[in-house]
């Protein structure tokens, strides 16, 4: 009778203080739930090969009948709240790091070990039994946990409005499953008797039960209303963070969200202080607009999620082509500016290897990417930002005008060269 009342309070302390971290991961992070969740692997294993109690039915683990099957309603749980995703990464991280221990255990056994005071010396034989259980265990795990989550899903269709039912039914049949898998392991590794297949397997079905009432009653009662969670006192953990979300919130004011580039309002602000520190030192500086061409037949036939990744490839050749002192940015839909500390005739190149670089970075089967630029640079005549913009978008007009594919630098809106102009054109 003991023994039932201890497996009991044991299975409500491990739910008790999983779900707790699971309640506040938004506050201190899903991985604290996770890394809990893994710590207890190891303990669950050995308790299950060794750590055995007596009930009326036979003889029952706790670390297979409390721990392991906590493990699985956890797992289940997580998938209900979270994602297939999210459940994935706590068992691929138990499984890349039991196949590290059973390395390291291998690369270990080379050492020449010498003796503690003592006369103490690490059991590697222990470590190596423990070693392929877990393995063996957590490929089980890994199965389990596809298991449910199609379980669950499947029962859906006629369990939607029965919540014990549906999750019950999910969590016994999979852990019948396990038993019968981490039995014959157990079994011919440890030599463990019949008696703790049957025993584990009705402790198991207890579980099943207690952990499901258990859980439909946190998801009614406490995980489906969110509450909100007071600031309490921070550790290093939370400042660093802090830290690392303001130093990328400075990195990225003044950019655009789709591209990365700078935006239009930082292209008025740094243009107008680019234009006026070229003028007080007598530096060249270059303005460059380029558009795509064709871009909204692109839009029209492929979608604009097409549309958006063509401005990202863009952005991205942009970013590559031009030197690192020259700031790339986006001022329309699909117009980009680059203010260029180079001379007119070294802008005008610098537009014709972005022209040549377009045809090669953003091609596809279905339609090739070509840009129009056109060039003006800071003289006696442009002296301001809004100067240099007006003659620039002038000249581009005509590189649009007179065909596209093509970098305009001169007052007569001659062309260097001309490519292809897209396909769906």
């Amino acid at each position: 009778m003991l023994n039932g009342v201890l497996l009991l309070a044991e299975a409500v302390l491990y739910f008790g203080a999983m779900v707790t971290l699971f309640r506040f991961r938004a506050r201190i992070g899903l991985g604290v739930f996770v890394c809990a969740l893994g710590v207890m692997h190891f303990l669950e294993t050995y308790l299950a090969s060794v750590f055995y109690v007596q009930l009326p039915f036979g003889m029952v683990s706790p670390g297979s009948a409390v721990m392991f099957s906590g493990k699985l309603v956890m797992l289940l749980l997580l998938y209900m709240k979270e994602d297939a995703a999210t459940v994935r990464q706590p068992i691929y991280g138990l499984l890349l790091g039991n196949a590290l221990m059973i390395g390291l255990v291998l690369v270990l056994r080379l050492h020449t070990i010498s003796p503690l005071p003592d006369g103490k010396v690490p059991d590697i034989g222990f470590i190596d039994e423990m070693g392929w259980l877990m393995v063996w265990g957590t490929t089980l795990l890994f199965i389990d946990a596809i298991l449910i989550i199609l379980l669950y899903e499947k029962l859906g269709a006629y369990l939607r409005h029965l919540p014990f039912a549906r999750i019950f039914a999910s969590v016994a049949c999979v852990l019948t499953f396990d038993q019968i898998g981490f039995f014959t392991a157990l079994h011919f590794v440890a030599g463990a008797p019949i008696a703790v297949f049957f025993g584990g397997w009705f402790a198991k079905m207890g579980a099943a039960l207690a952990y499901s009432g258990m859980l439909v009653a946190y998801l009614k009662w406490v995980e489906d209303h969110d509450v909100a969670v007071p600031r309490g006192l921070s550790d290093i953990f939370d400042t660093l963070t802090y830290r690392e979300r303001y130093e990328a919130l400075i990195k990225y004011v003044g950019r655009d969200g789709l591209t990365g580039l700078l935006h239009r309002g930082s292209f008025d602000a740094d243009g107008e202080s680019a234009v006026a520190a070229a003028i007080n030192i007598g530096k060249p500086l270059s303005l460059l607009i380029v558009d795509v061409d064709h871009f909204k037949s692109i839009n029209d036939r492929f979608g604009h999620a097409e549309g958006d990744k063509v401005l990202k490839s863009t952005a991205a050749m942009l970013a590559e082509t031009v030197g690192g002192s020259d700031q790339v940015f986006r001022i329309g839909g699909e117009e980009f500016a680059i203010l260029t500390q180079q001379p007119h005739a070294s802008a005008r190149l610098l537009g014709e290897s972005i022209r040549n670089a377009a045809k090669t970075s953003a091609h596809t089967g279905r339609y090739d990417i070509t840009v129009s630029a056109g060039v003006s640079t800071v003289s006696e005549t442009t002296r301001c930002l809004a100067d240099i913009f007006a003659l620039a978008d002038q000249r581009l007009y005509k590189a649009k005008s007179s065909g596209r594919d093509r970098v305009v630098g001169e007052p007569g809106g001659e062309a260097i060269t001309r490519g292809v102009s897209p396909k769906t054109a």
